[in-house]
Parts: C-alpha cells; structure tokens; sequence
C-alpha cells in the first residue's frame, strides 16, 4: 500500500520553511529552472533529497549508477532502506510525471537496486518511492512511499 504525501500550492508547510528559503508549498520558482534537461534534472534530483532529509530519511548515495541502470537517490528510512526515483515534468500532456515510471522503468529500477543490494552485507527491508515535481503548474512536491513492489 502506498501514502503519500503532498504539498500543494496555498498551503506553507513547515519543511517548506525549512527548505531555505525554496517554497515547496508552491512549486519551483521558474527562474530557478534552468533550459538544460539534465540541468533540471539535477536541479529536481538535489531538491528532493534535501525534501527527503528534512523528513527524517538520510541519503546514502545519489545517482547509484550500474549496467542495469540508475537510481536517483538511495536512503534510510529508520531501518528500511529507500530507493527513490525523482521526476520532474513542466507539462502534463503524457500523464505527469507519476505515469512517466512506466512498467519497463520500474523493472530497470528493481534490477539495479538488486545490484546495489548485492554489494551489502546483509539485505535491510526496502521499498520504492516516488518524488514527483510539476514544475509548470505549481503543484510542488508529491512523495509517494512505496510506490510499486520490488524488494523481497
């Protein structure tokens, strides 16, 4: 079962304040959206861990890179281990950006987080989360805690 947890425009949240200054409440300020996709991307990538940490989860690693793909952020979550995929879309035309983490990405995401399980010692619980940023229409930050199945 997943929760989640937004931010929408109107409301000031406390870890909005506590974000220095960046209203998550109101989305992303469009002068601080670069034109470079992975500019943005980045950009989206930093902002969500920083979102995460100030919800008490603490970032292990960012941008876990292997030959079956990437994960955006890697997390602890008390005792669960996180693996957050951070999207960001300006435009809803194709479904937003919780539609864009199609079947095919949530594979590529299992297979590389299994890849990072591996190089552990012992595999900790985990689970897939979602941040999703639209940057256009104002609708901040949505954290959706276990987004789809995947860890055993």
């Amino acid at each position: 079962m997943s929760t989640r947890k937004e931010y929408t425009k109107g409301r000031q949240s406390a870890s909005s304040q506590r974000l220095g200054g960046i209203d998550t409440a109101g989305g992303l300020p469009a002068a601080s959206l670069p034109p470079s996709r992975s500019t943005s991307g980045a950009q989206a990538e930093n902002l969500a861990a920083e979102f995460l940490q100030h919800q008490g989860l603490k970032l292990l690693q960012q941008n876990y890179r292997c030959r079956f793909g990437e994960i955006d952020l890697i997390l602890q979550d008390g005792d669960a281990l996180v693996f957050a995929e951070v999207r960001l879309r300006s435009r809803g035309d194709f479904g937003g950006a919780a539609a864009s983490i199609n079947a095919a990405k949530q594979a590529k995401l299992v297979r590389a987080a299994q890849h990072y399980l591996a190089t552990l010692a012992r595999t900790p619980p985990c689970r897939f989360d979602a941040v999703l940023l639209q940057a256009s229409d104002g609708s901040g930050i949505e954290w959706i805690r276990d987004a789809f199945g995947g860890c055993t």
